[in-house]
């Protein structure tokens, strides 16, 4: 029986980079997803998303790597999983792989873990991708509560369809929810190209239509999608790998020619 055939649009070919903890926890979890979970830089992943079977190429790259190195695996690489500790100040190297990353026009993710720690500070890690030029955080969920209460997350892009029930769902925490979403669909709607036809009351964007912006967006690189890392009751690497399908390109776009400049 021959090899079983796969669309190159499903094929994702992603580099996790970070500061080596971070990545090494990240890439462990993804390589158990894999079936592999022993060592090594690199795992694939069979992922469905949105009933489409994905495959997802993991390689990992620590900031202990040197400059010329991370410059040029970032430079090539599809897209990138940044990986980044809320209860820890974001390191010069760590700083520097998000500019190079961005000088190119690699579509990435943010995952930012270690919520439940006592010195976390989610937004102090938003506004570190925001401080690199180019890229505006889109904050994709958010945390309920900090250490001690820490609780889990928040999914943003599904409340608007929750509504009017949202309130009850969330509780205390509607409020801020609310906020986060409203400011999201914002950024989308500005960044997007224009659309007569468009409409930015939140209500009346599908759900579809907001992962299929978000995705376009996440490719040219204007936007970074935020993600929140382990909870109580899971390691968020399902939430991860959905990200990964949905928002970062496969190799057909990166070889578009809008981007031949930049490989």
């Amino acid at each position: 029986m021959g090899a079983k055939a796969i669309d190159p649009q499903t094929i994702r070919n992603v580099t996790i980079i970070g500061d080596p903890d971070a990545t090494t926890r990240v890439a462990h979890l993804l390589r158990r997803r894999s079936g592999r979970p022993g060592s090594g830089t690199r795992a694939t992943v069979v992922w469905t998303t949105g009933r489409v079977e994905h495959t997802i190429r993991i390689a990992e790259l620590t900031s202990h790597a040197p400059i010329a190195d991370l410059e040029r695996s970032i430079r090539v690489a599809d897209g990138v999983v940044a990986v980044v500790n809320a209860a820890a100040n974001p390191t010069p190297r760590l700083e520097t792989m998000f500019r190079v990353a961005d000088d190119y026009q690699v579509a990435r993710l943010c995952l930012i873990y270690g919520l439940d720690h006592p010195a976390a500070d989610f937004d102090r890690c938003v506004r570190t991708i925001a401080d690199t030029r180019g890229a505006v955080p889109l904050t994709l969920q958010i945390p309920i509560g900090a250490d001690p209460t820490f609780e889990g997350v928040i999914d943003l892009l599904p409340l608007w369809a929750l509504e009017p029930l949202a309130a009850e769902l969330y509780g205390s925490h509607w409020e801020v929810a609310e906020r986060w979403y409203g400011n999201l669909v914002k950024t989308v709607m500005e960044q997007a190209p224009s659309d007569p036809n468009a409409s930015p009351a939140r209500c009346d964007i599908p759900l579809d239509q907001l992962h299929h912006r978000i995705r376009y967006l996440t490719r040219i690189g204007d936007v970074v999608p935020v993600l929140c890392g382990a909870t109580p009751t899971s390691d968020g690497i399902a939430t991860l790998l959905d990200a990964i399908a949905r928002y970062l390109p496969s190799p057909m776009d990166v070889c578009q020619p809008a981007h031949a400049l930049d490989y």
